[in-house]
């Protein structure tokens, strides 16, 4: 039985590729993340961009708090079952008025791992919207990986602009808004993206993805992931630390490590050395 998701909602995951909304947090628990990630951005000069966007959890203490929350995992459990790594997390935060956007991709077109067993929890930190470019989902895309091309588009916030080789009948998506503090889940093959952000006001979403032990890396060097939940039985990734304070330096430099290695996965085949802003 399900800890925390339906059997309902456990089932429309396995069929469309998603389910939303789910609540995680409540709008003021999402407004201290908020309030959180600018007193950092305040401290460092600028937004959050680069590697530094990649895994944050490894050197933010409320981040790597915020990814074994047990909402969370109660209701990636329900999917994946209860050995938890967390693999990666991304802010994608989408400026006022600004062009970003992300075309219509699958995510597990370059990240190397061995079976498509990837769950993503996009946690909305401020409204999510037509307006601010909430994502959008094609239901029932997950069942099997299609072409990909690279645009590398500057305005485009995947790692490599990557997008779906064909035409996209983009009528058939399912938007995405979220409050505050709300959740959606989406499977590693499922088609997604999301416009530009029209509004005044900063779209902050973190992505969290998660991965049962039993799933490799197969396309670089040995990696890592967080053990959040349950027991690893297979030691197919070395084990993140916990930060032990905000940007402490042993915390830095497992960060620039761990990101380090998904920029060479994440990028082969390229010149690019480094996540793009």
């Amino acid at each position: 039985m399900p800890k925390l998701l339906s059997d309902a909602a456990v089932a429309q995951y396995r069929d469309v590729g998603y389910h939303f909304p789910i609540d995680i947090l409540s709008p003021a628990e999402a407004g201290a993340l908020r309030r959180q990630l600018e007193a950092y951005e305040a401290g460092t000069g600028g937004p959050i961009s680069g590697n530094m966007r990649h895994k944050p959890h490894l050197y933010l203490t409320f981040l790597n708090e915020l990814i074994r929350h047990p909402r969370i995992l109660d209701v990636v459990e329900d999917v994946l079952g209860p050995n938890l790594f967390c693999w990666s997390s991304t802010f994608f935060i989408k400026e006022p008025a600004d062009p970003g956007f992300v075309s219509w991709h699958q995510d597990a077109t370059y990240w190397g791992l061995s079976a498509p067993d990837v769950t993503t929890v996009w946690l909305a930190i401020t409204p999510a919207d037509l307006v601010n470019g909430c994502m959008a989902f094609m239901p029932g895309s997950h069942t099997a990986q299609v072409a990909h091309r690279d645009t590398f588009d500057k305005n485009n916030l995947l790692s490599r602009g990557q997008e779906i080789a064909v035409e996209v009948d983009e009528s058939k998506g399912v938007y995405v808004p979220l409050e505050p503090g709300q959740a959606s889940l989406h499977h590693v093959l499922l088609v997604h993206g999301s416009a530009p952000n029209r509004s005044a006001d900063r779209r902050i979403g973190f992505a969290m993805r998660y991965i049962p032990t039993t799933v490799r890396q197969i396309a670089g060097a040995r990696d890592s992931a967080t053990l959040v939940r349950g027991v690893d039985a297979y030691g197919n990734f070395d084990h993140e630390p916990a930060p032990a304070a905000d940007c402490a330096p042993e915390a830095m430099a497992a960060h620039a490590a761990a990101v380090g290695h998904q920029v060479q996965v994440l990028y082969r085949g390229t010149e690019q050395q480094a996540f793009r802003a």
